[in-house]
């Protein structure tokens, strides 16, 4: 494209008056949120000024929902940090995970788990897979038996 060139990066950057203007935050939110480590922009200029990637719009936009369903931001943060404990990989959890919210707690979708953000605990009860548990466990349980003398079957009834 004749004119000026830009780089790359530079065009997947947002300012903080298009981030208010496209997700309805205030420039107190922002700064708040920025400041309070909830959401933190990617880039800062030489002058100060904080610049916002696709993944942080992505990652300002859930917070504003969980704050919308009633989610506390102190939750929220919370949930952030327990998640990057729990699944190191994940950098930035808003961004990078499927979060939904039922009350004050943050459910974690990620794959085909579905847990607590805080404290890990599973929210997705697989009929079929405990059946197959159950199935495994019966089938060991029938060999020991066929395995144990008569004896000592009677003496377990």
């Amino acid at each position: 494209m004749p004119g000026k060139s830009r780089e790359p990066t530079e065009s997947r950057l947002f300012r903080s008056s298009e981030v208010q203007q496209l997700l309805g935050l205030s420039r107190r939110q922002l700064q708040y949120w920025a400041d309070t480590d909830l959401v933190r922009p990617s880039v800062r200029t030489r002058g100060g000024h904080h610049r916002y990637t696709f993944e942080d719009l992505v990652a300002l936009k859930t917070a504003k929902r969980l704050i919308d369903a009633g989610v506390s931001v102190q939750r929220i943060r919370s949930s952030i940090h327990a998640l990057q404990r729990k699944l190191p990989t994940v950098r930035r959890p808003l961004a990078e995970l499927v979060l939904v919210a039922t009350g004050d707690v943050v459910l974690v979708l990620q794959e085909r788990a579905a847990f607590e953000a805080v404290t890990g605990q599973e929210w997705i009860f697989e009929v079929s897979r405990f059946q197959r548990e159950i199935d495994r466990k019966s089938r060991r349980n029938v060999l020991a038996v066929r395995r144990a003398s008569p004896r000592e079957v009677a003496r377990s009834a």
